[in-house]
Formats: C-alpha cells, sequence, structure tokens
C-alpha cells in the first residue's frame, strides 16, 4: 500500500488557473498537439525546421544528447560519465574499473534563458513549458546553432543525436508524453529516457519486501503538482506487489534550484538589506513561509548576507528572506520533516528522492541537516529522531538513468565499439537581442514578467543556442561544477 501526503500543504499550488489542469486531462493540461511541431515538420523558413527525412538515427557514432533547464542537468551527464556498473567487453552487469560511456560522445543543452522549468506551472504556463521541452529536442536533433550571442544568422555543423535523456524532473512531469509523440511523428525512433522512472525505481529498492517506511520526494514546486513521482511510485509498487505500508511526503523545493542558478528573484549576493522583488519564502508567505519557532531547526547561515533582515538580531526580523541556495536547502529539508511530524503514526523517512538535477549539488547540506535534525532536542526530548530512520538514503535518479542509457545502446546496437573523436559537446540558451519582443533585466536576462508572460504557440526564436564559454558561464557556477561534477567541468574548460 502507498499513501501520499502532499496535497494538504500545497493546496494553493494545486487549485492555480485552470489552465493546469483543465482540458484533455493530459499532465500539464495541454489540449492540444503542440502548434510547435507543425513548425518543426514542415515551415523550412524556420529555425525550427528539421528535415527527418534520412535522419542517421542507427548511427552508432553519433552522440547521446542530454538537456536540462540550466546546469543542474550536469549532475545527471555526470553520473553518465563516472557509470562503471557493466563489462565493457561482455556488456553483461559488473564493474570492470573502466568507464561505461568511454567510447561514447555527448551534447548537452542548458536552456538557461528559460529557467526555471518549476514555476512554469504555478504560472498557469504548462504548455509554453512542454514548447520549450519540444524545442530542446528538435536542437539536439538538428544541425542548427548560433556561434554567440552576437551572432546575427545561425550556422551548421552540429552533429545529430542518436538517443536523448531528458535531465529535468519538472520536464519529464510535463513535457515527457508531448515529446514522445513528437519522437515518434518524426519517424526516427529515437529513445527518450526521463529522470522520473529512475528516481522511483531506486527508492523502491532500498525497501525490503513488506517493509514500512516513508520515502520523502524533494522536487521542484511543478513537479510535485504534477503528481509524477507520486503516480510512477504507485504504479511500480503496486506492480511488484511486495512493498508493505509506503508514505509518500513531497516538498516543493521552491527556490532551491533558482538561487543554485543565480536566479536574482531568489538570490543576489551584492544586496545587503531585504529587497522588494524577492520572491522566495519568507516570515509573511501563506504557502512557503518562514516560521518563527523553527529558526532553531532551520540553523539559517546569516555570515555574508546569506540571509537577508531588516534588524540586527535574527529574532527581532520582520522581514526575512533566504539568499543562499544552503539556506533554501535547510528551510526545504525542516519543512519535510515538519509535515512527518504532524501526520499521525507517520513511519519514519527511510528515503529522500532528489527530484531535482540542482540538488546532487546540495547532498553534503542535505545530509548535514539530517544530522543536526536528529540529534535536535528541546523539552519534550529529541524532536525528530523517532521519524527518521538511522540512515536516510538519498536518491540521485541519475545512477539509474545511466544504466537504462547502457542498456538501450548495447540492446540496440548502438552502443559504440570504438573511440571516436569529438568530445563532449555544450550548448546553453541565451536571450535573442535579435528579437525586438523580447525584454530583458539591466544582467541581460528575461525579465520575470517577461518569461513567464509569453504564450504557447508563437513559436518565435525566445532565444539563441550557443556554445559554453566564460561569457554566459559565472566563475560561481563553474567553481561548483569543479567541485562536484569534475569530468563535466574538465570537459567544458578543454574547450575554451
Amino acid at each position: 500500500m502507498v499513501r501520499f501526503f502532499h496535497r494538504r500543504t500545497l493546496i494553493a499550488v494545486l487549485l492555480l488557473p485552470a489552465a493546469i489542469l483543465s482540458c484533455t486531462g493530459r499532465r500539464g493540461g495541454v489540449s492540444d498537439e503542440p502548434a510547435i511541431i507543425t513548425t518543426i515538420l514542415s515551415e523550412r523558413e524556420s529555425f525550427y525546421y528539421l528535415s527527418t527525412t534520412g535522419y542517421p538515427a542507427g548511427d552508432r557514432t553519433l552522440p547521446v544528447g542530454v538537456f536540462d533547464s540550466g546546469t543542474g542537468g550536469l549532475t545527471v551527464l555526470e553520473a553518465i560519465l563516472a557509470a562503471d556498473a557493466f563489462n565493457n567487453e561482455t556488456m553483461e552487469k559488473g564493474s570492470d574499473s573502466l568507464p561505461d560511456f568511454s567510447d561514447e560522445r555527448f551534447i548537452y543543452l542548458a536552456d538557461q534563458a528559460n529557467m526555471p522549468y518549476g514555476i512554469y506551472s504555478s504560472e498557469g504556463k504548462t504548455d509554453l513549458l512542454v514548447e520549450h521541452v519540444i524545442k530542446d529536442a528538435q536542437f539536439l536533433m538538428s544541425e542548427r546553432y548560433y556561434a554567440s550571442d552576437t551572432s546575427t544568422t545561425w550556422i551548421t555543423g552540429k552533429d545529430r543525436v542518436k538517443a536523448i535523456v531528458v535531465a529535468c524532473n519538472t520536464a519529464t512531469a510535463y513535457g515527457l508524453p508531448a515529446l514522445m509523440r513528437f519522437i515518434e511523428s518524426t519517424g526516427t525512433g529515437l529513445k527518450v529516457i526521463g529522470v522520473i522512472d529512475a528516481g522511483a525505481r531506486g527508492a523502491l529498492q532500498l525497501f525490503a519486501p513488506g517493509e514500512d517506511g516513508s520515502i520523502g520526494v524533494l522536487a521542484t514546486v511543478g513537479t510535485v503538482a504534477s503528481g509524477g513521482y507520486d503516480a510512477t511510485i504507485r504504479r511500480m509498487a503496486e506492480a511488484a506487489g511486495s512493498y508493505g505500508d509506503i508514505m509518500i511526503f513531497s516538498q516543493g523545493g521552491h527556490g532551491i534550484a533558482e538561487a543554485v542558478d543565480g536566479e536574482r528573484d531568489f538570490t543576489d549576493r551584492s544586496v545587503t538589506a531585504p529587497r522588494n522583488d524577492y520572491r522566495g519564502p519568507s516570515l509573511g508567505d501563506s504557502l512557503f513561509r518562514i516560521e518563527r519557532h523553527l529558526l532553531d531547526a532551520y540553523n539559517f547561515s546569516f555570515s555574508e548576507n546569506k540571509m537577508l533582515c531588516d534588524a540586527e538580531n535574527a529574532g527581532d526580523c520582520t522581514v526575512m528572506q533566504i539568499n543562499d541556495p544552503e539556506n533554501y536547502m535547510r528551510y526545504h529539508i525542516v519543512s519535510l520533516l515538519e509535515k512527518i511530524r504532524q501526520t499521525p503514526d507517520a513511519h519514519p523517512l527511510k528515503v529522500i528522492i532528489l527530484g531535482c538535477t540542482h540538488y546532487p549539488y546540495l547532498t553534503e547540506t542535505i545530509n548535514q541537516v539530517l544530522t543536526e535534525l536528529r540529534n535536535l532536542r528541546d523539552t519534550a526530548g529529541y524532536r525528530y529522531r523517532d521519524l527518521m530512520d538511522e540512515e536516510v538514503h538519498l536518491v540521485d535518479p541519475s545512477v539509474n538513468v545511466a544504466t537504462e542509457l547502457y542498456e538501450h545502446l548495447t540492446r540496440t546496437e548502438l552502443y559504440s565499439e570504438s573511440p571516436v573523436s569529438g568530445g563532449i559537446e555544450f550548448y546553453i540558451s541565451v536571450p535573442n537581442s535579435g528579437n525586438p519582443q523580447v525584454k530583458v533585466d539591466n544582467m541581460g536576462r528575461f525579465t520575470y514578467e517577461y518569461k513567464y508572460g509569453r504564450s504557447a504557440g508563437e513559436n518565435q526564436e525566445y532565444v539563441k543556442v550557443v556554445p559554453f564559454s566564460p561569457l554566459n558561464i559565472p566563475e560561481e557556477t563553474l567553481q561548483r561544477l569543479k567541485q562536484y561534477t569534475p569530468l563535466s567541468y574538465r570537459a567544458i574548460v578543454s574547450r575554451w
């Protein structure tokens, strides 16, 4: 039996504009096939036009395409690059001390200009999100790109891909059905692998037959609202028929991914006092409220403006704003444990699924907070200890994605049999300054109002997709990649 405990606290999200939940019942409220598909397949003058005649889908020398809404998906690519679960000679399970994909090439796309994907659902724009997802796949399948953000015309020369990994939970939750139909309409037969099935499978594998326990799903607000993990865990558990009473507690990690990628609506390390354009949790927020009585559990760091307060002492704040990725994670881990604490007869937390590709960057913080909460005492004793297993496992879906990709490539004879030159190519979307309708802030990024005010079906070039460069990857991001995704980091800087 699988039970779910998140809708009570996310009811405000789930009752957002009717476009999210209406129409045919397809996830995200998409009533018709996205217009971008017609553009891709038939409008020859469009940048998005894709000729599928003679698409070399069976060419094992082609790269694998991986895309995400930003650099968070590099945690998925890193897991693929580091994978060693198979013998490369026999292709059977078992390590041989050689990377499973050592002879493969990859193309990575970060749709940074349009991120964060997790907010489109709460803004009633899931149809626009689906359009972005299909454009991401189109780019990987095409040969076109821009040399730089100042280029006025696109060029060709990029390789096409032989498989696609959707390294984004929100994109998988809302866009995968439409993306699969788009791929089918191209006749290429490309395999598409999403991260949600991988995460659910990884969590359930940690339970013994008949074992009771709780799974925490930490994902974007959009992914949680979609019910993608709930439905997938339920389906897999029921199919296996061997699980005990599993309770699922979901927490929408509002602001975490945005803070990791430096979105100014959620974090701005240049400011020293609370600001009016902040969109993260706060003392007065109705849905994501910072609770004063939980300040000891949050244990926020106030150094270096990591929290913004309108008073000298934290206890005197009348305005409090989170201004650091680690503090965002602290807020949401405590919020997840509070949901469990407020649920009668809750089973101890056994697993947390990192349901956003940005979250593995913060595993050290997550483990630290879990240790702190386990040891937190008040007048009644240990506040959270009985609500947690002695070891709470963190499940990164990326590991299971790597396994599924390897098995697909070997089964379909697409696995590269010998080293192929080219390595890994990295691309990122930037606002298209040549489009007069585009509106950007003083940092050159889409304004929030423009980003979420656009409508699906216009099929404009809102963005240009260009190679990674020191001009579009901040030094702070590079240092994070160097620490947490070293294989990807070395591949990135080797091309500069």
